[in-house]
């Protein structure tokens, strides 16, 4: 026996106990008897107890009542005694047969105030047992301390016969400190006659695990009012304490399970739950593609056959997991016998209480028999994690399997603990299935932004680019940033940096068509601040069409463009509600240029966008970016593009150490937004790549076009273009001639691609036109569109220029040497 230290002196027992003999005359009485029905010791003991039993046992007489009582060795149940002032108390009363010293029967009578609340916690399993038809062990002791009085079921708890315990001590019995400990309460008991309340462990036979009892001790008084004895009344609360550590991990499944989005996490916090308040061993291995967002339907069998692939989320053990070969993270090996692939087949739990009665499946992998014995492993429990499937409601999705073993601790698993198992894998199957499902929509908003996103950007002759993107955690999902390098006209760029609201598939779809739409107002050439204006007018349309969704969401996004070139080394950008670029000179020196940030888009304003034009030196380094790169908890946006303009202000560092460089804050951490940076370093067209010429507005501008242009591309090495360019010119300053009054310019530049330029005062967009076979004219625009690699027109002040663009490419396969 094992004295427990807990101890509550404090607590009073509300039971109240009155012991009689086999004549029913009343030989012991209580002070919770007192406060119960008003009777002192002094006017009960020495009476008939049928003073303060129920009326019946006085109307049938206090003979009977006892013949009656041992015919059922006792009699419980809920009745009513009269109180000293005459008015009905409702009690229950249990009425429990002791075997005497003497080898006379005695009677304990313990009653309990039906309308009163237990006196504590501790309390609570003694009033119970006692008010019930569980086994209570009950000893009568003298003030001596020895025992007088037993019933049977005493034996029971500690396995001492009654004839050994009777006459004798605790110490006698059961000598050492324990019983001491128990002697030392029962003084205290006699002494102040108040009753108290313990707990302590005792092994019931020699093998056996100790098993948790919650002893009372009372104070016996007889008709002066003195200590007669004391009164142990003691209860195994083992399946109490049980159901409690049940009910504690069913609790704690509630806020440990699931506090993240994570399978492998929700995984470990499953396994770390089990151990070791449960299991000495739990593993919890999931099914491969549930990491991506996936799960298998249950479609194996028995023998093994198309059982999935597994990988180990979760892993703890008391002893740091030597039961098993494979860590977390790991694959497992499939095994096509054993529990485990049983309840994968068929997906039902299996319990194995005693593993060298298992039913085979140790004798067909003797290598996995060998590691269970070496580690002492006695029981197991293998159990399903299944989620139902959302629109098929009688299936379900098979997540893996959670395996439990015990070997330190002795007692097997049995059916109730079997319950508690599945009942703890269903709660962590809910939040497994809450994260398959996030990682299945993160894993496609992912490849979504990653097929949206530029896989290589092209700044051409125009500047050299780097960039970085860092989708933000987890928790947030991915969003709805965007970037890119737009080639355009003339060795021109567009710039553009975006950022939709809102985080997942929704804005990585979003982000998608906003990308689309800018790509398609880029190639319609549109200066920057109508573009946006463009821009801004498709929002709202998306936003009035999602309105009528089931489950709308907001549409709105921010958006930086600009348009760089070379040749006139001019950066023209227009805002809408976006941090501005960060420009650094060829010296080192860090601006925010002034920008009119507009209205994000999709506000619906109505107030126009606002271009700002820039002349940059060759060298120069812009810094688009989201406001995830400057923004966060811990400082304002003015500090964080202080910190970023600080950290890209090295021009004799190459952009991807700047773009390292400027992400280092960000690693290994979660973001609380997605993080977009786009480095821009411009160059500067070569004037001798520039060729210009105004030419008249008249038929002889042909001609002199045609020359001017064959000279220039002879003198750039580019003889091979000659033929091609020649009609191209022609065709475009013929259909300048026509359409428009005044002079005529044409431009030639060279940089990764021959770009032929005509421009004139006319701001009539041309067009393709299907001419008829008899027709002299309308096929000038067709025929340019077979000779170039692409062609079109943009609006300028004053008019509009046709262009069109040749690979510089030679017939050979080489490109000459400007």
């Amino acid at each position: 026996m094992t004295f427990g230290s807990r101890t509550n002196t404090s607590e009073l027992s509300d039971a109240a106990f009155a012991l009689f003999d086999d004549r029913g005359a009343t030989v012991a009485w209580t002070q919770a008897a007192e406060r119960l029905v008003g009777y002192s010791a002094g006017e009960v003991v020495g009476r008939s107890a049928a003073l303060v039993l129920p009326p019946f046992a006085e109307v049938r007489g206090m003979s009977a009542f006892v013949e009656q009582c041992r015919a059922r060795n006792g009699w419980p149940g809920v009745t009513a005694v009269r109180h000293r002032d005459g008015h009905m108390v409702d009690v229950s009363m249990r009425i429990s047969m002791l075997r005497g010293l003497d080898g006379a029967a005695r009677w304990l009578a313990s009653v309990s105030d039906t309308a009163a609340p237990p006196g504590g916690a501790v309390n609570v399993a003694v009033r119970g047992a006692l008010l019930t038809s569980a086994p209570v062990g009950i000893s009568v002791r003298d003030l001596r301390l020895r025992s007088v009085a037993v019933n049977d079921a005493l034996e029971t708890h500690d396995g001492i016969h009654h004839g050994a315990r009777l006459g004798r001590r605790i110490s006698d019995v059961q000598p050492g400190a324990e019983a001491e400990a128990v002697e030392a309460v029962m003084r205290q008991v006699l002494q102040s006659g108040t009753a108290k309340v313990h707990e302590y462990r005792m092994r019931l036979a020699a093998g056996l695990r100790e098993q948790p009892f919650e002893v009372s001790f009372h104070c016996l008084q007889g008709a002066d009012g003195l200590p007669l004895g004391t009164c142990m009344i003691s209860v195994n609360v083992a399946d109490r304490l049980r159901e409690r550590e049940r009910l504690s991990l069913l609790g704690q499944a509630g806020t440990r399970l699931g506090r993240t989005l994570d399978v492998m996490q929700t995984g470990q916090e499953l396994a770390d739950l089990a151990v070791p308040l449960f299991a000495d061993f739990a593993a919890v291995d999931l099914e491969h593609s549930v990491l991506f967002g996936e799960g298998s339907s249950i479609h194996g069998d028995e023998a093994g056959r198309g059982l999935p692939v597994l990988r180990r989320a979760g892993l703890a053990s008391i002893r740091h997991g030597a039961e098993s070969p494979w860590g977390r993270g790991e694959p497992i090996p499939r095994q096509v016998d054993g529990p485990a692939a049983e309840v994968l087949g068929t997906g039902k739990s299996r319990l194995e209480p005693v593993l060298d009665t298992a039913a085979g499946w140790l004798d067909k992998n003797p290598a996995l028999a060998r590691s269970l014995r070496m580690h002492g492993v006695h029981s197991l429990i293998a159990v399903p994690i299944l989620a139902r499937r959302v629109l098929m409601p009688g299936r379900r999705v098979l997540l893996g399997v959670v395996v439990f073993t015990r070997s330190e601790n002795p007692v097997p698993f049995q059916d109730a603990d079997l319950l508690l198992a599945e009942e703890l894998v269903g709660r962590a199957a809910q939040s497994l299935d809450n994260a398959r499902r996030f990682a299945r929509e993160q894993t496609t908003a992912m490849a979504l932004q990653r097929s949206l996103l530029p896989r290589r950007l092209r700044g051409g002759a125009a500047v050299e680019t780097a960039s970085r993107y860092l989708p933000a955690d987890i928790d947030n999902g991915v969003g709805g940033d965007w970037f890119d390098v737009i080639p355009l006209s003339g060795a021109r760029v567009a710039l553009v940096v975006g950022d939709v609201v809102g985080h997942g598939i929704n804005a990585a779809a979003t982000m998608g068509r906003l990308r689309t739409a800018v790509h398609t107002l880029a190639d319609m050439e549109l200066p920057p601040d109508e573009l946006l204006t463009r821009l801004d007018d498709t929002v709202q349309r998306l936003s009035e069409a999602d309105d009528g969704g089931p489950d709308p969401s907001p549409v709105g996004a921010t958006c930086v463009y600009a348009v760089y070139d070379p040749v006139t080394r001019l950066c023209t950008i227009a805002s809408a509600g976006h941090p501005p670029p960060a420009i650094v000179d060829p010296q080192g020196g860090v601006a925010f240029p002034d920008i009119p940030s507009g209205a994000p888009l999709g506000i619906g304003l109505g107030v126009p966008f606002e271009a700002v034009r820039l002349e940059l030196p060759e060298g120069s380094l812009l810094a688009l970016y989201t406001d995830g790169m400057v923004e966060s908890r811990s400082h304002d946006i003015e500090e964080g593009m202080h910190r970023l303009g600080t950290t890209i202000a090295e021009p004799g560092r190459t952009l991807e150490d700047l773009c390292a460089r400027a992400m280092e804050p960000f690693q290994g951490r979660p973001a609380c937004d997605d993080v977009t940076l786009l480095l821009v370093r411009t160059r500067a067209l070569d004037p001798a790549h520039v060729a210009t010429w105004t030419l008249p507005g008249d038929h002889t501008a042909v001609r002199r076009a045609r020359e001017l242009a064959v000279r220039q591309l002879t003198a750039w090495g580019l003889r091979h273009l000659e033929d091609n360019t020649e009609l191209i010119v022609s065709e475009l300053v013929t259909n300048a001639i026509r359409h428009s009054t005044g002079p005529i310019d044409l431009r030639l530049i060279q940089h990764t691609v021959l770009t032929c330029e005509v421009g004139d005062g006319d701001s009539c967009v041309p067009r393709i036109r299907s001419a008829p076979a008899t027709d002299e004219n309308g096929r000038g625009l067709f025929l340019v569109s077979q000779l170039s690699r692409r062609w079109g027109s943009r609006l300028v002040p004053g008019g509009k220029v046709v262009w069109a663009e040749q690979e510089l490419t030679s017939m050979f396969g080489k490109t000459p040497d400007p």
